[in-house]
Parts: C-alpha cells; structure tokens; sequence
C-alpha cells in the first residue's frame, strides 16, 4: 500500500486517514459526486448513504449524506449498519474457496455427497405444453452453485410451476434452520438441467449450509471466527444488537417513485436462518476491509486467508459460453460481463453501459448497498444505502461518477 498510514489499522472511522493525491483521485470530481448524491437526498428520492473509495491503498472518499432513518431524519452516520443482502454472497463464497483450500470440499464434489437432500433431483419442463418434471442428467457440483449454475433459482425471478413452488413452500422463511431450509429447497425441482444455465438463485444460501456441513461451524461462526475477526470486520453479523438499533440505517416508508416499497428484513432480532446468500449486516468501513483483502489477493494486514491464485480464480469468468436462462437473470448481469465464484466479472471493455477495466467485478444487494474491484486500477468503491426500487440507477451513477474522478 502506497499511504503514510495505512488505513486498514483503524480501530474508527475518526482514524481513517484521507489522501485523495496518493489514491490519484480528483478533488473537483469527488466533490461533484458528493454533490450529486446529496441532491439526490434533497430530492426526497435517496434517505442517506456512506460512500468509501480507495485506490493504490489510500482513501479518497468516506464520507456520509442524508438520514439513517428518514422517517425520524437522523442523521446518517459514517459508521451507519446497512442490510446488505446479496453483498453477504461473496464473503461466503470465500468460506468455501477457504474449505476448498483445507482440502475439505472440491469444486467438482456432487453437491449431494455433503448433502444428500440433492440427490434425485428432479428439473421442471414442458412436454406437449404440459409441464412434467424428470431425473436431473447429471447433479450439480459445489461448483455450479458459486457460479449459479446448479438448476436453482429465486421465488421472485419469474412465475413458472417452480417458482409458485418456491413461493408456496415459504422457501426464504427465516424462522427455518440452515439445515431445514436446504432440506426443503432440496426436494423443490430444477429450473434448469444442472450446468447448462446461468440463472441467479439461492444457491449461496445452500453453500452456508454446506459450509456448516464441511466445518462442523454454524455459518455465522465459522463466518466470524475464519474472515470477519481476522479482517477486522467486527460489526458484520447477521443480527444487530440491541445497543447499535439507532445505527441501522432505514429505507423511506414509501417508494418515492410510487412503486410497491419492498419490506426489509428484521436484523434486530436473531432468526433462525443465517442466510448465506443475503442475511448480513455490515458497515461501509468493514466492507472496505473485505474488499482491500480481495484486492490484495487474500491477504490483509499480513494475514492470508485464500491463496493469491483462488482470488485469481474466483475472480475469473466460470460461465464461457453457458447461457443465461431467464430475462430476469439477464437484466443482473450486463452486456459483456461474466460471472465467476460469487462475483460477476468483466470481459469486454465496452459493451456495459458503465465504464470498468476488463477483469474488474462487483456485486451488490436488493436493498440498494453496491461495490466494484478494479485491479488493473487498484481501486475498489463502495456505495451503501437502504433504497431498494432505486438501486440499479444509483449503482450506475456511482459507477460513472467514481471513474470519472481517476486523475490519471
């Protein structure tokens, strides 16, 4: 890391030091997406948000806007707790390229040898017009559900017999155990033959059960006691505690676009699911250090966690000419884009309608939280905040705003 301090060692955010020279970012540029941002909030059409950017070790941006709870107007605190839903995908994509490491799983092992809820399986189609469903050809492998591969899907993607399947069997129900959940999901049929469509689905939900299964660990202390602890990632869990309540930043009470305002999860209260594919709660800050790791290739203050060449690999295209299945999974995966083991991963250049160097990746959640990782430039942005039917627009307009502070 190329700062005078290196910001990583905060214990606060009062301690995190900005250098916007040595990350090369330009001040005017950053001060029009500050700017930006905060017209949004007085729009009424954005409740608050944390920004952070980093680039060649140092910070340029961190910095808070708008409110935490819009409906009381507190506030937004830097170190604000935000529901970041499918940004929990990645770090336990990790976990299991760490188990991978252990020797413990193989990304070619049949997902049903660790649980053999998935053996059998059955995948949906039309014969005649008639829907039926068949044998699976050929079982998914831990691999085809870090890459979402394994025939999966989620209730909200579509209306077919599988998906009322997944709607009538309550399948996100967070009363239910890690274990219960996989059972039930795994007598649900297949959208797809296992390998053949890249359909975005709950399969890093059954990879949480599968690291419970390979480590002998609930997720959430394997999760904690493996990454979180070590990266310093001391405020990421999957429930908030009762002190912290007034730190958890809300979404506004109604869409302000008028659209059907989705209902957040309750944090604030432990739940019997620890959802591998989209329950945590972080901070920007602790997010920050996840990433940096990620763009260290696996280590983070002299700790390695993962093997440079395992992020070299998760962060590779694992799709090739896989198809994706459904529009609804097309729309998340933008025009020149793969994916890889819990990442989407650029190809081309051009072709998205945002800009990014090839082999940069990102991901986000349903709430609105948002990051890329562009190693070519050395950079990482984050952009956390609670609106979810503006998400896509405000990860876009960061996106753009943030490359167009690179000052070199």
């Amino acid at each position: 890391m190329s700062g005078l301090v290196d910001w990583t060692q905060a214990l606060s955010p009062e301690q995190v030091p900005i250098d916007r020279a040595g990350a090369g970012l330009n001040t005017q540029s950053l001060d029009r997406l500050r700017w930006v941002l905060q017209s949004e909030v007085e729009r009424q059409r954005l409740p608050g948000a944390v920004a952070f950017i980093a680039r060649r070790g140092c910070v340029a941006l961190y910095e808070s806007m708008g409110f935490c709870d819009p409906a009381a107007r507190q506030p937004m605190p830097v170190d604000a707790l935000f529901r970041i839903y499918s940004m929990t995908k990645p770090i336990v994509s990790v976990a299991v390229m760490m188990l991978v490491e252990q020797g413990r799983l193989l990304l070619s092992d049949p997902v049903s040898r660790h649980l053999p809820e998935y053996l059998g399986q059955q995948v949906a189609r039309l014969t005649e017009g008639r829907p039926e469903t068949v044998p699976v050809r050929q079982g998914a492998t831990v691999q085809d559900l870090l890459r979402h591969t394994a025939g999966l899907t989620y209730e909200f993607l579509g209306n077919s017999a599988v998906h009322r399947a997944y709607a009538q069997a309550r399948i996100g129900a967070r009363e239910r155990s890690n274990d219960a959940f996989s059972k039930v999901l795994g007598a649900l049929p297949l959208v797809a033959e296992p390998g053949t469509a890249w359909e975005y689905s709950r399969a890093t939900d059954v990879l949480g059960r599968l690291v419970e299964v390979a480590s002998g660990q609930s997720l959430g202390r394997y999760l904690t006691e493996h990454i979180l602890l070590p990266l310093g990632m001391r405020e990421t869990a999957f429930q908030v505690p009762g002190g912290q309540h007034h730190r958890l930043a809300e979404p506004f009470p109604r869409d302000p676009d008028g659209g059907l305002q989705m209902k957040v999860i309750d944090v604030r209260e432990a739940a019997a699911l620890e959802s591998g594919g989209g329950g945590l709660v972080s901070t920007a800050l602790d997010y920050a250090r996840f990433l940096q790791f990620m763009l260290n290739r696996g280590t983070l203050n002299g700790r390695r966690l993962l093997g440079s060449r395992t992020v070299d690999f998760m962060t590779s295209d694992h799709l090739g000419e896989i198809p994706v299945w459904s529009a609804a999974s097309q729309a998340l995966l933008p025009a020149g884009h793969g994916f890889g083991l819990g990442f989407a991963v650029r190809k081309a250049r051009g072709l998205a309608n945002v800009p990014g160097s090839i082999g940069s990746y990102f991901w986000g959640g349903m709430a609105g939280t948002t990051f890329f990782v562009d190693p070519a430039e050395d950079l990482f942005a984050i952009l956390m905040l609670q609106a979810p039917n503006q998400r896509e627009y405000y990860r876009m307009l960061f996106r753009n705003l943030v490359y167009a502070a690179l000052d070199d």
